[in-house]
């Protein structure tokens, strides 16, 4: 059974704790959980993120950097959700992915690189 209150009750409380008169989660009185495998279709992202994970490289820094930027131009009217996806997706296939950052500068290039890349496709500041 999904229950966001004690969630929700935990964000709207920060950075206090809220008392809920809700009882704890008990995972043995649900007796079976089921898993699925992702519709990757359906949810896209989903399948972004595992790719990105296969690809190894930069390609974690690449899809996180994309995101954030179209997010954000989502949060700010500049595009539809649906067009999230899309987005991280033109910029993981535009990028040319360098191998796996060696230092901390070489992520943070990545990062810039990848930020601007989304701000220009995305045509946003």
């Amino acid at each position: 059974p999904s229950d966001m209150r004690v969630p929700i009750a935990s964000c709207l409380a920060w950075p206090q704790r809220m008392d809920t008169p809700l009882e704890p989660l008990d995972l043995t009185a649900i007796g079976e959980l089921s898993f699925f495998a992702p519709d990757e279709q359906r949810f896209p992202a989903t399948r972004l993120a595992r790719e990105a994970v296969e690809a190894g490289g930069a390609a974690p820094a690449v899809l996180n950097a994309a995101n954030e930027i179209a997010v954000a131009a989502f949060l700010a009217g500049h595009i539809p959700f649906t067009r999230i996806a899309l987005s991280v997706e033109a910029i993981l296939q535009q990028s040319n992915l360098p191998p796996a950052p060696a230092t901390l500068d070489d992520v943070l290039d990545v990062d810039q690189a990848a930020r601007a890349r989304a701000r220009e496709l995305l045509e946003v500041a």
